[in-house]
Order: C-alpha cells, then structure tokens, then sequence
C-alpha cells in the first residue's frame, strides 16, 4: 500500500513518487512433470534473448513462421518510434494459422466452440474445415464485397466460430479487421467504423447471455446511422445467423444493404482464394481501445512483427503444443482473444476453445464441467473471472475431473489470495500460472515469469518476457532502484516486435502518448533514446520481479477492460441537463473496478432521480453495458483547482471511503464536505489507506 504524505504534498506527489509497502510473498515452483514437457526449459534463453543479442534474438520468434519472403533487416529504426520489424519480408498470417498445418493437422480439432446452452453440443471445426470455410468467406468479400488489401472492414460479433473465421478471412486477403467487442453499443461501433474508413460492416443476428437470447442485429443500423453522420457510409451489412436459415433477430433486413452471410455462401462453397502475400509491415489489424482522451484510439498492429510475437509467446510463455487443449476465456473483440485465441495458438497448430457465454451460467461449475469434457488442460482468464468463479462457488474445482498444467491471468494485477486459490484450488497445486502484464497497444506479453524456468509469486507478473527490457522510471526520469519499495512508471527500454505500429490516422498522438514523456532526444534514430510509457505504475522487487499497481492516467480497468474516463465524461454531457461529469474507479469485489459518476447540472434544472437514470441509459448506449455506473451522484459543483480543473482524486477517495488528504490548495474546498455527506452520509468512517490507484486517480489536475 502507498503512503500519502501529509498536506500539500498529497495533491501534488504523483504516482511515481509514492513509496509502497507490502509483505514479501512466497516462492512456488514448477513440478518436474511440467519441466519435463515444457517448450521451454533451457535457462540459456536469458542469454540468447539478452540486451547483447537485442534485436537479433528476436529472429526465433520468426523463424516459427512460414515465410514467403524472408528478411533483410530484423529492427530498422530510421524513423523512430515508428520502428520497423523483418522489412522485406513477406507473408500471410491466414496460411501461417491454417494452410501449413494441412499435410500434419488436418483432421485435428482447430476450434472448439461451446454454446451457452448446456443442451447444445459443442461443434469442433478442424483445421481442414477451417480451411474451407475461411477460403469460401475470403471468396465472398472479395468479389461480392468488393475488398481488396488495405482496405478496412469492422467486425462487430460475439463469441461464435464465424469471428475467427471472418477474422481469417480478412487477413487471407490484406483486409485489415477492425473488431468490435460484441457488448459495446451499435454508437460505440459507429464511431470506429468511421475513424477506420470502413465501408463493409460484418455483424451477426443474435447470441446468448446469461441463458437470454440478445438481439445482437439491432446494434447495426443505429452504428450506420453514427457512422454516417462523421462521414463514413457503408455500403453492405454482412449478418452471420446464430442458427443457419433462422433469424433470430427483430431488426429488419434492408433490401440491396443487408445480406445474410450463410445464404450468400453458397455462391462460393469450395473456392480457393490463393493467399495474397503481405508485406511484414503491412496492416493485420486495428484495435481500439478507449483512451484519456475522449476520441477511442485504434492501436495499428503489422502482419510479421505481431504474429511473430503472439506465436512465440504463446510456444514459450503459454507452453502450447499442437497436443494441447487451450482455453482462453477472453472475448475475441479485446487484444488477449486476437493474440492468445486466435493468432496465437492457430499459428501453432493447437485445438482453441470458444465459449459463447458467462462463466457462472446455468451455476458455478459451468466453466470445470467444460474444462472436463474436452480435456482442457491449459487455462487463461482474467482475474475479474477468478473472483467471480471463487465467489459462486469456491469448492466447485474439485468436483471435477479436469487437469490443468498451465494457467494464465491476465487484464489487470491479481491479488495474492486469490491467486493462491486459483493455484489450490483450480490449479490442484498441480499447474503452473504465469501472471502477465502487457496491454492493447504491446501485442502481446510483456512481463511475465517463464513457466519451466522462473519461480511463481502471488501477485506479481514477473520480470520481463524474453527479449523485454523493463524499467520503472521516477518523474525525473531516473531509475528507481529495485528493492526500494518505491513506486515509479513502468516503462519499457526497447522495441519488440508486438508493438503497435502506431494509432491509425494520428502520429502526433502515438508519438505524444507513448514516447514523449521519456524521450531522451527526440533527434536520436537510436532505440536507446526512446523508452516507452506504459501509463502504468508499478514496483521493482529486488528479486527483479514488478508488481503492477495499476494504471497512472484517467483509464478504469473494469474486469480487465480499459475504459476511458473521458469517453464516459463525454456521453453524460450529451445530455442537456448536464454541465459537468466526473468518472471515478471504485473498489468492486468481482469487477476489480467499476465507474461511479458525479455531475453537475445546469441552472435551474433542480435534482433527480429520473436525470440520474438518464445518465446511465446514455452510458450504456453509447458505450456499452460494461461501462454501467455502480451510482450516478448529482452534486452541486465539482471540487476543482484555481484553474477550474475537476479533482477527480478527491472524488475517488469520497466513492472509496478513503482520506481526501489536503484540499486546502482548491479554489472550493467547502464543497467536498457537502459531497462526503451526500455520497456517504454523516457517520461514515474513512480509512487512511487503500488501493494506490484510488488514492492517486487522476494525477495532479
């Protein structure tokens, strides 16, 4: 836990001045069942992925792939910090996930999807299938939707084998996919359909959720309808049917836009569309992610550097083998499902499992009762889902017959109790679990212990992943020292090949977010110069291990989603009655984080319940259900600065029951204790210490 100094130094101490403390934890280590059938146990790869070798090492990661061109320069870094990765080479991610595999694999499982419906049965689609699907649908957009390479198409669909498939199909021909995650609103989805420049927008009827058939469809005119407003018209819908020749939704088909994807496959059923060989620094995809500024970003992955890392990471950090089962209970429309469902695993020929629905649904056991009868035997979730698990039902695990050797957290830290139970008690103490910090914009891993060769230890990720330099930097840009119980700004010291190749349509923006605030010298063409900012604290332990304390910048991770407090400010002040919005984090026991929002309203609109109601309704509209406030508080003003900037860490530490430190330097310090009373009321009890990112959420504003 962090310490806030006392009086003015608390407003004005960042995150990469506080000093924390907390006990030690204990060492766990692999089984010698594990190292004995790992990919990789030989502790020679800290030398072959060394500073000394950097970038070179990196030639193991891509020498996994099939190439049809091989490179002529590993790292060019002319135009820095738009790093280039194997320039001259060419390849085709949808051959290096499906065609290769063909001679060996092909009757082999490539996806396994599970309904939600418990009386649904599963359906394996092998790598041969896959095959032919992901040909037939590359055949339909090319010539009935009219793409080409470079051209942009968005994807919003839930968790139906058709994602990868039409992902697949993109990248066979150099379209770059844009997917939307299926629970983000048809506005959410409007707005990144413009900033792609897309034309083509491929969506489904319907999916189910929590036992609930949702009527996915009716998300797609509203996006149009956004879309052409800053715009962007589409010219054709692409709606996949959760059951073929059924439309299960009640949104209406508009003749010569809308087409049903099922019946106008049949125009191409066993085509083959040659893989169009891509350029390694081509365009694979674009993934938006909310950033600290209203406007969503979409981070530019390339085609070689990226599927270079996502393979390799996923071969030595995950240990999959074309033998193994894997699951990764992520959503396809984040970063984890792109690298670790789908790139991934297929690029190393292994059997992916996709489950339509929530965890707990019909009970507790849904999730080992999977695990079970497909012979799971490695697991990837997100902390959020482990909590939850352990909260519905913590004796669960053992009532089934399901061995796991390998476990993954990933999203967001995860706490040491709990990840004790899911070592215990969802692992049997038999699996290891490799805790991995990176984010949207790294592509893949970046801090994360090697799971044949490093020690485990609740609640921290682990050092850096091969070839990733990481370092924790103060404001003044110096090293804060391992061991030192100081918090700092994770950053990391090098180029890796899973790094974004910057934000679509916005240099300026990449540069300014990620590189300026550490750039040694924004002249030099020489990595060394340029650190990237994470936006992350974190603490160096002095076995060489980080601890994440959470984000440094106004983003809530909420179950592992990184949602923008300024998007969210944004849609409350749609609204006519409002004047301000604030967005804070506030502790949650399952979602780790959730937003609570204050407003304002604009004289002579007096209080409501209905006004806070509307507050919501337009949050989940326009962004989604997973951005859905825990309480909307209308307070009379905002605590501010003299220079009228909103504090929005001493609205944090209100939500969270937490010391609101020194507030003498605002210019209406009256005011935070008529808002302590509103939210609190007058006998509540404040505790002093808490999460570090409550305590600091928002920075010096």
């Amino acid at each position: 836990m962090a310490e806030i100094r006392e009086s003015k130094a608390a407003v004005q101490t960042s995150e990469a001045q506080i000093a924390v403390h907390w006990r030690e934890e204990e060492y766990f280590y692999p089984s010698s069942k594990f190292v004995g059938q790992a990919n990789l146990s030989d502790p020679g790869v800290n030398e072959r992925f060394s500073e000394n070798n950097f970038p070179e090492c990196f030639r193991e990661y891509a020498d996994m792939l099939s190439w049809d061109k091989y490179w002529h320069t590993t790292l060019d870094t002319n135009d820095p910090p738009f790093w280039k990765w194997f320039v001259g080479g060419k390849l085709n991610a949808s051959y290096n996930c499906i065609d290769r595999h063909l001679e060996k694999y092909k009757n082999k499982a490539a996806l396994i999807f599970v309904p939600e419906p418990e009386q649904e049965a599963t359906v394996a689609v092998t790598y041969q299938e896959l095959y032919v699907r992901v040909n037939e649908m590359a055949a339909l957009l090319r010539e009935f939707a009219g793409l080409k390479a470079g051209d942009r198409v968005t994807i919003h669909m839930p968790m139906i084998p058709e994602l990868p498939i039409t992902m697949l199909a993109c990248a066979r021909l150099g379209v770059i996919h844009s997917v939307v995650f299926g629970g983000f609103s048809g506005e959410a989805c409007g707005r990144r359909i413009a900033d792609s420049g897309s034309r083509i927008l491929i969506t489904a009827d319907s999916y189910y959720r929590s036992g609930k058939m949702i009527d996915h469809k009716a998300n797609a005119q509203i996006a149009l309808d956004i879309a052409k407003q800053e715009g962007q018209p589409v010219d054709k819908v692409l709606v996949w049917r959760r059951y073929r020749g059924q439309y299960g939704s009640k949104a209406p088909m508009i003749e010569g836009r809308d087409y049903f994807v099922d019946d106008e496959l049949l125009k191409f059923s066993g085509r083959i569309i040659e893989p169009v060989s891509m350029d390694a620094e081509a365009p694979l995809f674009l993934m938006y992610t909310s950033g600290s500024t209203g406007k969503p970003k979409g981070c530019q992955h390339r085609t070689g550097g990226y599927l270079a890392y996502v393979t390799g990471t996923s071969k030595y950090l995950q240990d999959i083998h074309p033998t193994d089962v894997y699951w990764c209970m992520a959503d396809i429309g984040w970063i984890t499902g792109h690298s670790y469902i789908v790139y991934g695993p297929l690029a190393l020929a292994a059997t992916t499992v996709l489950y339509e629905g929530v965890p707990t649904f019909p009970d507790a056991g849904r999730v080992w009762r999977i695990a079970e009868r497909l012979n799971v035997n490695i697991f990837h979730t997100s902390p959020t889902a482990i909590r939850q698990l352990r909260k519905a039902g913590p004796d669960e695990p053992a009532k089934y017959k399901y061995h796991f050797k390998h476990m993954t957290t990933v999203g967001e830290p995860i706490e040491p109790e709990v990840w004790r139970w899911y070592h215990d008690v969802v692992g049997k103490g038999e699996a290891v679990i490799v805790d991995t910090w990176w984010q949207t914009e790294t592509g893949g891993f970046l801090c994360t212990t090697k799971p044949a060769i490093d020690p485990m230890k609740p609640g921290s990720a682990g050092p850096g992943a091969p070839g990733i330099y990481p370092t924790v930097f103060d404001e003044n840009n110096e090293d804060v020292k391992a061991g030192s119980g100081k918090a700092g700004n994770i950053c990391i010291r090098n180029p890796w090949p899973g790094i974004m190749q910057t934000i679509w349509g916005d240099r300026d923006r990449f540069v300014d977010q990620y590189y300026r605030k550490y750039c040694k010298d924004s002249k030099s063409k020489e990595w060394h110069d340029w650190p990237y900012f994470a936006a992350d604290g974190a603490v160096l332990a002095a076995d060489g291990y980080l601890r994440i304390l959470g984000r440094v910048d106004d983003v809530i991770n909420v179950a592992g989603h990184r949602l923008g407090t300024k998007e969210i400010e944004s849609a409350c002040l749609t609204l006519p009655e409002i004047a301000e919005a604030a967005v804070v984090p506030v502790v949650d026991d399952i979602k780790g984080r959730i937003p609570e929002v204050y407003v304002s309203l604009v004289p002579g609109i007096q209080p409501s319940q209905e006004i806070a109601d509307k507050v919501t309704k337009t949050i989940e509209t326009i962004i989604g259900k997973i951005a859905r406030p825990r309480k909307v508080h209308i307070v009379p003003d905002m605590p501010k600065t003299r220079s009228g900037k909103l504090m929005r860490r001493v609205l944090a530490a209100i939500s969270n029951n937490l010391s609101t430190g020194d507030i003498t330097t605002l210019a209406n310090p009256d005011i935070v204790e008529s808002v302590r009373e509103m939210v609190q009321g007058k006998e509540s009890v404040v505790v002093k210490d808490g999460p570090d990112d409550l305590k600091q959420f928002g920075g010096v504003e």
